[in-house]
């Protein structure tokens, strides 16, 4: 079975010198309540995971979006949060309008950094933080445009 291809948005407040990320805290299905994430969803069919990131940032978060790089997961360039589900995950900051918990979510919160990892993540999302950690302490403090704007 071919899994089903999610992507995601790690909504940072600055793609040249991130400092806070956005967290996303899931309003249902009962398993998944109070834990946190990074918003985004199943891309539909017709849709390029890029379209269907910023369809979906528009649809929980009601902004748009520009788009950093990927960040490439382990798992062949994806990372595999459940036997069905791929993720693929963009960093991104807000280009226009402030981010509102309006589908899925119920509460937002930027973390600073350094303390990225102070919500309970949902379990698949935990080592994509630590990538996303790793991959933004790589560079200098100063000018870390590695991750800014694609498209």
């Amino acid at each position: 079975m071919t899994p089903v291809l999610v992507v995601a948005a790690a909504v940072v407040d600055d793609l040249d010198d991130p400092r806070l990320l956005l967290a996303a805290r899931r309003a249902y299905p009962a398993s998944l309540a109070g834990r946190w994430e990074f918003p985004g969803g199943k891309v539909e069919e017709g849709e390029t995971p890029e379209a269907a990131l910023h369809r979906e940032i528009r649809e929980e978060l009601g902004v748009r979006v520009g788009l950093g790089v990927e960040l490439l997961g382990p798992d062949d360039g994806v990372w595999r949060i459940s036997e069905q589900y791929v993720l693929r995950l963009w960093f991104a900051e807000v280009l226009d309008g402030e981010p509102e918990p309006l589908d899925e979510h119920d509460e937002l919160r930027w973390l600073p950094d350094g303390q990225w990892f102070d919500v309970p993540w949902l379990d698949a999302d935990v080592r994509v933080v630590e990538g996303i950690t790793q991959f933004v302490a790589s560079f200098p403090s100063s000018g870390r445009s590695a991750i800014g704007r694609t498209a």
